[in-house]
């Protein structure tokens, strides 16, 4: 039986709701953690056509990419399309969840699905965040510092770009004296007591710290563990927004133009001046990306594709660069595949169904 709560730990596990931007509202917006869930319906939106195929296809769980409420909410009646949402999901007892900007701020999300659907390699986050890592140094027994260390790496520890298990270690005196109520692993109550002991230090996303406490407490021999944590002002290179990356050869501009309509399936793009006879490296962000220009230019990007970009932003490519405006639905229509994928992958006996509704409420002719 799987019940509402084992797909959001799992997702946010993937996704931490604490990465999401502070005017989202990702997470779990109908619906009861310890539901049991039948059937799974996964969406782009929320919209009336999306709850009637959740009724019609016996659905009891909507996973979508974008929240539908987002503002508090006075009254429900159903003049306004979200009231309309809201009642009929609750009569038919169908569950709601969002996983937005946290999925935008990971490296193995929305992002890098655009990434692959372009063909790009060599990826890396467009504009990492700061502030969003922590050092923990712990103390221990040299003869148990691998096994430590090694339950920390599994918990999320040691993550430095390219390269896992990172640590710094410093062996030395540690000492101490247990009081009456102790039960100490080496030594006796109320006795001095001296070990040779590893000082080690390792990064730790701060979102996953609780986690590697856990880890690092469970596997540590001693009864209490001396332990710090420091918060750190380092950029994390493996969250933040966009993303960036090299195409495996270089294309003619037009020709890679005409390729991104096909691969992603769009009807149209709207782009500055062809600056750049051919394009090489490409910077990305599904969804609503004008904000991350200036990064993209810093970064020697030849494009930037992406959605949203109103009249006088375009100006702003300052014939430095060159915009793709793919649209807003097109740059994240894939991000069903990518939930659909990893909820698969960790799932395995459980069918996890794609929306089959357009939700783009923007029409061309």
């Amino acid at each position: 039986m799987l019940r509402i709560k084992d797909i959001t730990t799992y997702l946010e596990s993937w996704a931490p709701s604490s990465l999401q931007e502070s005017y989202d509202n990702s997470g779990l917006l109908l619906g009861e953690k310890t539901d049991e869930v039948n059937q799974v319906l996964i969406s782009l939106d929320i919209t009336e056509e999306v709850i009637d195929e959740a009724i019609a296809t016996q659905s009891d769980f909507i996973i979508a990419h974008h929240p539908f409420i987002f503002k508090g909410l006075k009254k429900i009646g159903d003049s306004h399309w979200i009231d309309r949402c809201i009642r009929k999901a609750i009569k038919n007892d169908i569950a709601i969840y969002a996983i937005h900007t946290n999925l935008d701020n990971i490296h193995t999300g929305v992002n890098k699905k655009i990434a692959e659907k372009v063909g790009l390699s060599k990826t890396s986050i467009l504009q990492p965040k700061k502030e969003t890592l922590s050092k923990l140094t712990v103390f221990m027994p040299v003869e148990n510092k691998d096994e430590v260390l090694n339950a920390m790496y599994a918990a999320g520890a040691g993550n430095i770009g390219n390269y896992d298990h990172c640590s710094f270690q410093i062996e030395g005196t540690g000492t101490f004296r247990g009081n009456e109520d102790s039960n100490p692993t080496i030594g006796n109550q109320g006795e001095d007591e001296s070990v040779q002991e590893t000082r080690c230090e390792v990064l730790v996303p701060t979102y996953r710290i609780n986690q590697v406490l856990n880890a690092m407490n469970e596997a540590h021999p001693y009864e209490e563990v001396a332990h710090y944590i420091n918060p750190l002002s380092n950029i994390n290179q493996e969250v933040g927004a966009g993303m960036i990356g090299h195409l495996p050869q270089p294309a003619k501009t037009k020709e890679f133009l005409l390729s991104l309509k096909k691969s992603m399936n769009l009807d149209i793009i709207r782009h500055t001046k062809i600056v750049r006879d051919e394009i090489s490296k490409v910077a990305i962000c599904g969804g609503s990306g004008s904000f991350l220009l200036k990064s993209a230019i810093a970064k020697s990007a030849d494009i930037f594709i992406t959605a949203d970009f109103k009249y006088h932003d375009f100006f702003e490519a300052n014939e430095e660069i060159i915009i793709a405006d793919i649209g807003h639905y097109e740059s994240e229509v894939f991000t069903k595949e990518l939930l659909q994928d990893a909820l698969t992958k960790n799932f395995t006996k459980f069918a996890f169904r794609l929306s089959k509704v357009d939700t783009n409420p923007i029409k061309y002719l």
